[in-house]
């Protein structure tokens, strides 16, 4: 068995937890490979720590892995599972809220032993498949997202926004000007979708969410089926970007026009489940 281990940039303790983690799997005959900055942090190893250079492999080669383990926030872990593909992937919360990570940092070092014990007898972890939304147009296509996928004209605020039309599945939802539209999973609804004014949702409920940004006749948001075929079209801009889970981006040439839809490959999630309305509870 394989293991990757992603750890919090600039966090003591993530750091802590990586050292714990990896004296724990290499016990139990498990091989880990730790993203680079983390094996070449001096503060999270002993004196007579492992070589950083055989230790330390490029998050994008972690979809070798049997699981990875993200320590840190909700950030670090969709850091983690852009790299995994179908890789199942285990949160440890270092964060505030965490939606995404079920597991405590005192816990961190059992829970994972506990999965690999699993592994090791089963061949296989228990996971829960999460829904991941892709964004392509014309020539291009970004990573899937965990979160959400935005379209917006080439910036927000007044005279920043496009001329914008949304289509589900064919038939016409909204169109008038707008900042942009958000389209996020239900795993995603907790994340920028809330802070725009969309609903929360249970990730237990197979839907994409439809959250209009600042639209000047706006639409209530919108709940359709995970499987949707979604449309956006922008014109009348100088611009416009669609950005993946905030991370990657792609420019656009206005008048453009993106599809957003449910990923081919879900994300999997090991180890024990979130309490999401324990993670409620933490929103201010």
């Amino acid at each position: 068995m394989r293991v990757g281990i992603v750890g919090q940039r600039g966090n003591s303790r993530a750091a802590a937890i990586v050292a714990d983690l990896y004296e724990r799997l290499d016990g139990m005959g498990v091989a880990v490979a730790v993203d680079e900055e983390s094996a070449n942090d001096p503060a999270a190893w002993p004196s007579d720590h492992p070589d950083p250079d055989e230790l330390g492999v490029p998050v994008d080669e972690f979809v070798d892995c049997d699981l990875v383990v993200s320590i840190g926030g909700d950030g670090t872990f969709l850091f983690a599972a852009r790299a995994a593909g179908s890789t199942p992937i285990m949160g440890v919360n270092l964060g505030e809220v965490g939606f995404l990570n079920a597991v405590r940092p005192e816990n961190a070092v059992d829970a994972v032993a506990a999965e690999v014990e699993e592994y090791q007898t089963r061949g296989a972890v228990q996971t829960r498949d999460m829904p991941r939304v892709q964004a392509t147009g014309e020539g291009w296509s970004l990573p899937p997202s965990l979160n959400e996928v935005v379209v917006q004209g080439p910036r927000r605020g007044h005279g920043g926004g496009a001329a914008v039309e949304v289509r589900v599945d064919g038939s016409l939802y909204t169109s008038g000007h707008a900042d942009g539209v958000l389209v996020a999973t239900p795993t995603g609804s907790t994340a920028y979708n809330l802070s725009e004014g969309g609903p929360l949702v249970h990730p237990s409920v197979s839907t994409l969410v439809l959250t209009e940004m600042c639209g000047e006749e706006s639409m209530p948001p919108l709940t359709v089926g995970v499987d949707s075929t979604v449309t956006v079209r922008l014109d009348d801009a100088d611009g416009g970007f669609v950005v993946s889970d905030g991370r990657a981006r792609q420019e656009l040439s206005v008048p453009a026009q993106v599809t957003i839809e449910r990923a081919d490959q879900p994300i999997r999630i090991a180890g024990p489940p979130l309490d999401f309305f324990a993670a409620l509870g933490k929103i201010e």
